[in-house]
């Protein structure tokens, strides 16, 4: 296991306080009731201040819980709304296509796999729910990354003669990826051709929310032998209707 580090066990502690109590508290109610040394409690009391974490009242000096959890705790729940309508359309439209369907987020150069409905043929993909894979060789964050601004691009592959590869069909470089994102931006849908698995070609099309931002991505992975069994605008019908039903469920209006 990881060492854990004292500093931000010592600040959580504090924060974990007010789980248990509505009440304000004061500096001394913090050293009592969590047995570290007073000057260290006055210095991470400052900090969680300073950061919007706690809010002390000059009057009294005691500290209430601050707007910033209120924001994580805002993030949380919009996740979590993300994750109950990406189980449902993944669902859905796994139903329709006999597919399976995955849907993502964008971190950093990685997409996080939110929800993924496997097919009845159980392909064999490197991906699960809560796994992470470079953005780059997969469908899904190709469909993200197209939405990036150039310095986000540039922050997310520092090394951009050498991008991650997962097969001998990965983007190798951010100026091909460059090139290809374009194309995505122009059609709206993104197309993995062997890049992250032998084998297995996808479609994937970006997932907005009510203000029209990019949130997340949906996409149908599918054996290239059956992908071949329809002309390529069976399966970007089929995942831009997910991609829009998911959006109007986000709040989009197209």
């Amino acid at each position: 296991m990881p060492r854990l580090t004292p500093a931000v066990l010592r600040t959580l502690d504090i924060l974990e306080l007010f789980l248990d109590d509505s009440a304000p508290l004061s500096a001394p109610d913090v050293v009592r009731r969590t047995g570290l040394p007073r000057t260290s409690v006055h210095e991470l009391l400052a900090t969680l201040v300073a950061r919007e974490y706690l809010q002390k009242d000059e009057v009294t000096g005691t500290f209430r819980l601050g707007v910033r959890l209120l924001q994580l705790g805002n993030a949380y729940s919009a996740r979590f709304d993300m994750l109950s309508a990406a189980n449902d359309v993944a669902r859905d439209l796994a139903a329709r296509s006999g597919e399976t369907v995955s849907v993502a987020l964008l971190e950093g150069g990685d997409v996080f796999y939110l929800a993924k409905i496997e097919s009845h043929d159980n392909l064999r993909l490197p991906s699960s729910i809560g796994q992470r894979l470079p953005a780059n060789v997969t469908g899904l964050g190709k469909a993200l990354l197209a939405y990036a601004s150039p310095q986000s691009l540039a922050a997310r592959f520092t090394d951009p003669g050498n991008l991650p590869r997962m097969t001998e069909h990965s983007i190798g470089t951010l100026a091909e990826l460059e090139t290809e994102l374009a194309g995505i931006r122009e059609r709206g849908v993104a197309f993995e051709n062997e890049e992250s698995t032998p084998h297995i070609r996808c479609a994937a099309a970006p997932v907005r929310d009510g203000s029209g931002a990019v949130v997340a991505a949906i996409s149908i992975s599918v054996s290239t032998a059956r992908w071949e069994q329809h002309p390529e605008e069976h399966w970007v019908d089929l995942v831009r209707d997910g991609a829009a039903h998911f959006s109007a469920l986000l709040g989009f209006a197209a």
